[in-house]
């Protein structure tokens, strides 16, 4: 398993179908909108699944937003860890969870707050026969306890034929100034002896093996970055493009606008993570907002 917080880049402006509503009530009670279904998932969480004309499929969850399948040739390329659980008590762990506004350990709960709560569904559109569906999180009682902000997250994934794009928009709609850290945790379904990241050669890293309390700067030497045992490192300035070969006959491709850096994360013989805030802060004033885009796409 290859762990990638990443987000990258894609949009188009074709005609189209669009159907709004907001709330998981009313999400669950069915939206017409072609190959795009609600319904319900494991644990009775409500599920949101996109299908592509072209084939392609992708399911995700209200509860943390959280992608967690996407299939292409019917071959699922992203990771949902066996021990994952859906009960709306605790983060799903795997797909493509969200982490906000905290990256990893800090002033708050484990990479933040965003992953443990319920976004409602803002509108969802068909174009050309590839749906899409934009979601929306904003602050609330459990929230506020641990991050005492107003906020607007609103997250949109698109299918395609062979890609699935996200945009993520955070707003302060707080009358004070905030700073906040983000990434898209991605787990992609990989062969850990035969997979590889190409495009990562030349950037500055930080290698939090064998301790993640003390990483070692460094500068990346390799044209094909591989994964042979535990694998934690964070490249700074990443370029806006990288391919990962699963290992298991397709290389994705990942584009991404407005994020700085990547990790690469191999769990090995444990499942145990230690990121600490190396990821670069984002301020907003209020009425701002920023914007980060992703596109993964295989051939």
């Amino acid at each position: 398993m290859v762990a990638l917080p990443m987000t990258w880049s894609f949009s188009a402006a074709t005609p189209r179908r669009v159907s709004r509503f907001s709330g998981v009530a009313m999400a669950s009670a069915g939206a017409k909108v072609e190959n795009v279904k609600v319904g319900q998932g494991l644990g009775d969480l409500p599920k949101v699944v996109l299908t592509s004309v072209h084939g392609s499929e992708a399911e995700l969850y209200l509860y943390g937003g959280c992608v967690t399948s996407w299939k292409v040739e019917n071959k699922d390329l992203l990771f949902v860890r066996p021990d994952a659980v859906f009960t709306g008590q605790k983060p799903i762990s795997g797909g493509i969870p969200h982490c906000f506004p905290q990256f990893g350990p800090g002033a708050i709960q484990q990479h933040g707050f965003a992953r443990n709560m319920s976004w409602s569904i803002v509108s969802s559109e068909t174009v050309d026969g590839n749906p899409s569906i934009t979601l929306e999180l904003k602050d609330g009682p459990y929230s506020r306890a641990m991050w005492d902000y107003s906020f607007q997250a609103i997250y949109k994934v698109t299918l395609d034929s062979n890609a699935l794009s996200t945009e993520l928009k955070v707003t302060n709609t707080d009358a004070k100034p905030f700073s906040f850290t983000t990434a898209l945790h991605t787990y992609f379904r990989a062969s850990v002896t035969g997979a590889s990241v190409k495009g990562l050669k030349g950037c500055k890293t930080l290698n939090k093996d064998p301790d993640p309390k003390n990483p070692v700067e460094g500068k990346e030497e390799r044209t094909l970055v591989t994964f042979p045992g535990f694998v934690d490192c964070v490249y700074l300035e990443a370029p806006t493009e990288l391919q990962l070969d699963n290992g298991l006959g397709g290389v994705i491709t990942i584009k991404n606008t407005n994020w700085s850096d990547a990790i690469l994360w191999n769990p090995h013989l444990t499942m145990e993570s230690c990121y600490k805030d190396f990821i670069g802060e984002v301020k907003l004033e209020p009425n701002e907002s920023w914007t980060a885009l992703q596109h993964l796409s295989i051939v």
